[in-house]
C-alpha cells in the first residue's frame, strides 16, 4: 500500500466521517489522464479534493517543501515525496518547466494532476486571474482541463462548515501549436467555468502571494 493509498483509508476516512464533503459532478471525470483544475482557498483542498476523488491526482507543490530542513522538513519531504507531488519552482519562467517534464508521462499514462489556475491561495475568497501553466501543460500533452469547485474550505469560520466539492464539464486541450492569446483566452475561459461552480467574486488581476505559489 501506497503512502496516498494509506493515508486516503486512514486520514481521508476521518475526513470524509467528519466533515461529509458533497461531491458532485464526478460523471465529468475522464478515465484517462485530465488535469483537475481548482479554486485555491485554503491549504485543505488538496486533502478535500484528493479525499473525494476516486483515482490518485498528483499536485503540483512548491519546490520548498521538497528541500524543506531540519526533524520537521525531513517530515515534510517524506510526505511530499510518498504522496507522489510534483515540485513547481516558484522562480516560473524555464524552472517551471521541469513541473512540466514531471507531468507529462503521469498524464500520457492516464493519470491525474491537480494545478491551481489562480497559481496561490485567495488571500480573501475571491477568484483571481488564472495563470496560463494549465492550459500550457494541457496543449503539450493533449488532455482535458476539468474545472473544479471547492466552497467551504476557506479559513477564518466554523470549523466543521459544509465542504462541497464541484467537477465541472471537461475542456477540450488546445492544439500544440495554439497562440499566446488563445492559451491566455482559454485560461479566462477555464476561470469563468469554475466561477460558474464556486459563485465567487472574481477579480481581474493575479493574486500576489509569495508563501505558496505554483504556477
Amino acid at each position: 500500500m501506497t503512502l496516498y493509498e494509506f493515508t486516503n483509508h486512514t486520514l481521508g476516512a476521518l475526513v470524509r466521517t467528519i466533515w461529509r464533503p458533497a461531491v458532485s459532478g464526478l460523471e465529468h471525470l475522464p478515465s484517462g489522464g485530465a488535469i483537475l483544475c481548482p479554486n485555491h482557498l485554503s491549504v485543505g483542498d488538496q486533502l478535500f479534493l484528493g479525499v473525494t476523488t476516486p483515482r490518485h491526482i498528483a499536485f503540483w507543490a512548491k519546490a520548498e517543501y521538497f528541500r524543506a530542513t531540519g526533524p520537521r522538513g525531513a517530515l515534510t519531504r517524506r510526505i511530499v515525496t510518498g504522496l507522489g507531488a510534483i515540485p513547481v519552482e516558484r522562480a516560473g519562467g524555464r524552472a517551471v518547466l521541469t513541473a512540466f517534464d514531471a507531468a507529462a508521462p503521469i498524464l500520457r499514462a492516464g493519470g491525474l494532476v491537480a494545478v491551481f489556475p489562480e497559481g496561490t491561495r485567495s488571500p480573501d475568497g475571491r477568484l483571481y486571474r488564472g495563470r496560463t501553466g494549465a492550459v500550457r501543460l494541457a496543449a503539450q500533452v493533449g488532455v482535458p482541463l476539468v474545472p473544479v469547485g471547492i466552497r467551504g474550505t476557506s479559513p477564518g469560520g466554523p470549523l466543521l462548515r459544509p465542504v462541497s466539492i464541484t467537477f465541472g464539464p471537461a475542456i477540450d486541450p488546445p492544439a500544440a501549436d495554439s497562440a499566446p492569446a488563445s492559451i491566455r483566452a482559454l485560461t479566462d475561459e477555464l476561470i469563468s467555468r469554475i466561477q460558474g461552480l464556486t459563485g465567487q467574486q472574481y477579480v481581474p488581476a493575479y493574486a500576489n502571494s509569495s508563501r505558496d505559489r505554483t504556477t
